[in-house]
């Protein structure tokens, strides 16, 4: 007996893929679907197959779907972004028809609202799986393995680097365009947060160990649904997710394209998927055609050491298209043993890397794994003595990507003309009981900027090892000062041991006194109390109060 596959848009950049490697699967009655029977012919003539038109918008579809008689569809056409009202109209027909439906969605909306049909697929004991693709199917299931015995994760992050000669079909570049400059929904330091898309350009290397690493390529936020599904399953304090083109030009100019759409006079640049598809088209012969796909995982290991965890995939010879096609094989033969439980449902960790793996035999595709120490600014500075603190206190301080706290202050302010001054230049805030405070702290190189803000009046400084590497050096503005960090008694201490102003020391009769520290209160919470005096002048301010994470624990 031998299951009849559906794979609409099965002649498509990745749909393609998919058939080939089911044509080459005994138990496959492969049929090759899509609006253009004629380009289904030319594939099926040369991979196998049987060509079928079919449109998703056909008035008749669950009846031509029923007809069919499918074990499994799989959805490969896409754009799923533009699906519209009925967007789920083949998962339902394949529900009608008795089979299981898979579909390699990277539309956050459209994967995590497939567990509308959850009921319908539990009654049919039939298996509805959205985001068969590389994300989330196969980036959740590098998570879950290179997450694995970690205690507290802070950071997840994936991001894919084609080739620039890799083929593009016209719903991946209205996919790609549609959403520059678009707000996107990210989960940062415990909460949502708003960026547009094709933002936050960095440099990207990726280095797989032994081999020739790609360097020079750009890497800029994108949507993915890894961003929606990541957080609660994983307990992530942050996730990101980011894409490049290898030609800077191109990555570039598509971000210049997105800034009217960031400043809201144009509402997307999907009417431009066509022209800049020819572009993209004229360009090909420039750059190659490796590409490549990492995922990064920190976290803080059962032993109490904070690591970075990373795979890392590099896809040559024009092979990295059959990358997003890998999950569908993959669930299609555990559907077959009967190993995928029913209900409908983002594909989340549903298989293991090593399904996935044993698939890239004989593919232009080789994958790393590695692990190595993620060094904290406070751990640096403090050596052995940072275990030492309670675990509020190292949790307060375990920076790796954007931390955010709120809790409450008290704020007292010390008398005279020239201490009002100071307090007005360094921005600290008005004196008062039971202030809301949120404090944020975001990783920069090897350094940390936080910003406090009690309720509305904003501060902030930026923290790196002082240069001795005896302790840290905070700067506010022209100001800087080394701190003797120092822990006692279970409090952290910030003795401030020099100042400079613009780079120019500061004599002792000049140098602030601080008795700031940090501790628990009597709730088990993080707490805070710093005093800052003037020599000759006495008093500034103090600021005293309690602090609780935003967000996810894990």
């Amino acid at each position: 007996m031998s299951d009849t596959v559906l794979v609409v848009g099965g002649y498509g950049v990745f749909g393609a893929r998919i058939c080939m490697g089911l044509a080459g699967e005994a138990s496959v009655d492969l049929v090759v679907a899509g609006r253009d029977r004629r380009a289904a012919e030319v594939f099926c003539a040369r991979y196998g197959g049987r060509p079928l038109r079919l449109d998703r918008d056909d008035a008749d579809l669950v009846a031509r779907v029923r007809d069919i008689g499918p074990f499994v569809v799989i959805d490969a056409a896409g754009p799923f972004q533009n699906y519209g009202k009925e967007r789920y109209r083949l998962a339902e027909a394949a529900l009608a028809a008795g089979a299981h439906y898979l579909d390699l969605s990277d539309d956050p909306h459209f994967t995590a609202g497939i567990t509308g049909l959850d009921t319908a697929a539990r009654a049919a004991g039939r298996t509805v799986l959205s985001g068969v693709s590389s994300v989330p199917a196969l980036s959740s299931s590098v998570v879950a393995e290179l997450a694995d015995g970690m205690a507290d994760i802070h950071v997840i992050e994936s991001m894919i680097l084609p080739g620039n000669r890799a083929p593009r079909g016209l719903s991946v570049i209205r996919a790609i365009v549609g959403q520059a400059g678009r707000p996107l929904s990210v989960w940062r330091g415990g909460r949502f947060v708003s960026v547009p898309g094709w933002s936050g350009r960095e440099g990207v290397t990726l280095d797989p160990g032994g081999a020739t690493p790609v360097t020079g390529r750009w890497a800029s936020h994108n949507a993915a649904p890894d961003l929606a599904l990541f957080p609660p399953r994983f307990g992530a304090r942050s996730v990101l997710f980011r894409a490049g083109l290898e030609l800077k030009l191109m990555h570039g100019g598509l971000l210049l394209l997105s800034l009217p759409v960031r400043w809201g006079l144009v509402r997307s640049l999907a009417p431009l998927a066509r022209l800049l598809k020819w572009v993209a088209e004229r360009l090909e012969p420039f750059g190659s055609d490796t590409g490549g796909m990492r995922v990064r995982v920190v976290g803080r290991t059962a032993a109490a050491d904070m690591e970075l965890r990373e795979w890392v995939l590099i896809a040559g010879a024009g092979d990295g298209p059959h990358v997003p096609a890998l999950p569908a094989r993959v669930l299609y033969r555990r559907l077959r043993d009967c190993k995928v439980a029913p209900g409908a449902r983002a594909c989340v960790a549903e298989f293991s890397l090593a399904d996935a793996e044993a698939l890239m035999a004989g593919l232009n595709l080789a994958t790393h794994r590695a692990t190595r120490p993620m060094p904290v600014l406070f751990a640096e500075a403090l050596g052995s003595d940072f275990r030492l603190l309670p675990s509020p206190l190292i949790d307060l301080h375990e920076v790796v990507d954007v931390r955010r706290w709120h809790g409450e202050a008290e704020v007292t302010h010390g008398p005279g003309l020239f201490a009002r001054l100071v307090r007005a230049v360094m921005r600290f805030p008005p004196a008062g009981c039971a202030i809301r405070v949120a404090v944020t702290m975001e990783r920069r190189g090897r350094g940390e900027v936080w910003v406090r803000d009690f309720a509305g009046r904003r501060f902030g400084s930026r923290l790196t090892r002082d240069a001795a590497g005896a302790g840290i050096c905070e700067r506010f503005g022209l100001l800087s000062f080394d701190i003797g960090l120092a822990v006692r008694d279970g409090r952290l201490w910030y003795p401030i041991v020099s100042g400079r102003l613009a780079g120019v020391p500061l004599p002792r009769t000049l140098l602030p006194t601080s008795t700031s520290c940090e501790g628990l209160d009597a709730a088990g919470r993080a707490c805070f109390d710093v005093a800052i005096a003037l020599p000759l002048v006495g008093p500034v301010v103090r600021y005293r109060g309690w602090l609780v994470p935003d967000g996810y624990r894990g």
